[in-house]
């Protein structure tokens, strides 16, 4: 009995499962993106990340340039926050070998 049982009932939980996933809405775009769209990509276009003298030429010169602009714009940004744009811009444009961020990183070097 719990043999046909199962038999019944789990096609009929795929056939929901698929159907609650077809209806789920899709993810949120990364905070990462969010951030870059809503205070950097007004001035920022992909060619500004192309030029041949830019200052970002590794993942940890990339996260130092991503949080000094945040701190000249004074956006107040976490660490967290400058980290996930840097990732956001080196999934989509950089694709620098990341190594472990570092708090250090984000501390003006005397």
């Amino acid at each position: 009995m719990a043999t046909a049982l199962r038999l019944l009932l789990g096609p009929a939980l795929l056939v929901l499962a698929t159907c609650a996933a077809a209806q789920a809405p899709a993810p949120w775009p990364a905070r990462g993106e969010l951030l870059y769209n809503t205070h950097c990509s007004g001035c920022h276009n992909e060619q500004m990340h192309w030029r041949n003298k830019k200052l970002a030429v590794d993942w940890e010169t990339l996260v130092a340039q991503v949080a000094r602009w945040q701190a000249l714009d004074k956006l107040g940004w976490s660490e967290a926050e400058v980290v996930d744009v840097a990732r956001y811009l080196n999934e989509t444009i950089y694709r620098y070998a990341q190594t472990t961020h570092r708090v250090s990183l984000l501390k003006p070097q005397r």
